[in-house]
């Protein structure tokens, strides 16, 4: 296949592009904004492949769009492009509303127009893979309760509201039109390569420099953690072998309360690199020290559990890490990969455009 992956350049777009250049014979072409949180330096080890191309591409941008589908002819499209933090929704809503509502509106209508000029087998093999998000169901009561595919959909944040509402036009342009579309719904994403804004990345590299460890209120927040490489896989068998029209939820099966995983990340750290050899810890014995519960964010869902039985039944998935191996190759990764980190810090990734790229569209 050839398959269209918009976002390719965040947190999970990236990992998904990894899997399919180094685990597939798939070639991809990778559309994305590069805002804030789009990094192409995450993707450095597979850009040189003849099978990877890049389109600087705003999914709001109707006649780029147009011009991809109709230069590149994809097989499938895989969209990841959203904006994605709760928090940042609730400061400046607009973004989200114009990324994951409007824009998604128009990868729509530009992959609808483009799969209507398809021959019969071109659109019978033709796949819209919309990749959402398991804050669309909004909290769990129970303690036994789980997510299912049939969940009601009560969203409690703009950022969640918003994918609630892709959600929702992705599956009225197949009921409508007929567009072959299938749909995930996951659970939080951890692992290497993330933006340091979410929960794990931040954690570990504020207590890397001594800074406070924040946690929302008492930290009792329990969230479905999924390992980003095997999300990767997962998503994948979906846009290969899913049922059209299909939605699939996918979790790792490894429920915890916020505050425990800052606890684990200040364990893997007081082990793999001591407080102590630290300038900043004179006064410190364990990373825990830095530890600071601030006020919770306003609607802040208390639980979320994914039942990810679904794909596991029908399309043979399940999770190969668990929340103890996955956390520590993070953990490792990040101590590992300082410079990947200085130049997040310092703004530097996002000069990577100009730096890899600007020469090779010179170069014949």
């Amino acid at each position: 296949m050839k398959i269209l992956v918009t976002g390719g350049a965040g947190f999970i777009g990236s990992a998904l592009i990894r899997h399919i250049i180094d685990s597939t014979a798939d070639s991809v072409v990778n559309l994305d904004k590069l805002t804030y949180a789009g990094n192409l330096e995450s993707l450095a080890e597979v850009s040189d492949s003849e099978r990877y191309t890049f389109e600087h591409v705003d999914i709001c941008d109707r006649a780029e769009l147009d011009r991809v589908f109709d230069e590149h002819q994809p097989d499938a499209v895989m969209h990841l492009a959203a904006e994605s933090h709760v928090d940042r929704s609730i400061d400046g809503p607009t973004a989200f509303i114009e990324t994951n509502i409007v824009g998604t509106y128009t990868l729509l209508e530009a992959a609808r127009q483009y799969w209507q000029s398809l021959n019969n087998n071109g659109k019978t093999a033709f796949r819209f893979h919309h990749i959402s998000t398991d804050e669309v169901y909004g909290d769990l009561e129970g303690p036994e309760d789980l997510f299912t595919e049939s969940t009601p959909y009560a969203p409690s944040s703009p950022y969640s509201a918003s994918k609630a509402s892709s959600d929702h036009l992705v599956r009225a342009w197949q009921r409508t039109y007929g567009l072959p579309v299938l749909i995930t719904n996951c659970s939080n994403n951890y692992g290497p390569y993330h933006f340091p804004e979410k929960l794990i990345p931040l954690i570990i590299l504020n207590a890397l420099e001594g800074k406070p460890l924040p946690i929302y209120g008492k930290g009792d927040q329990i969230r479905d953690w999924l390992y980003v490489e095997d999300h990767a896989r997962a998503l994948y068998k979906v846009v290969a072998e899913g049922q059209v029209g299909e939605t699939y939820n996918i979790g790792g099966h490894n429920e915890k309360r916020n505050i425990e995983v800052v606890h684990t990340l200040c364990d893997l750290l007081d082990e793999l690199r001591p407080v102590g050899a630290n300038s900043f810890a004179q006064h410190l014995t364990s990373y825990k020290d830095l530890i600071t519960h601030v006020q919770d964010r306003p609607g802040h869902d208390l639980r979320y559990a994914i039942d990810a039985s679904k794909i596991q039944r029908d399309l043979g998935w399940t999770p190969e890490e668990t929340f103890e191996t996955g956390i520590r190759k993070t953990v490792e990764w990040y101590l590992n990969n300082t410079e990947w980190i200085e130049h997040i810090k310092s703004g530097a990734y996002q000069q990577w455009l100009e730096k890899n790229y600007n020469h090779r569209a010179a170069t014949p």
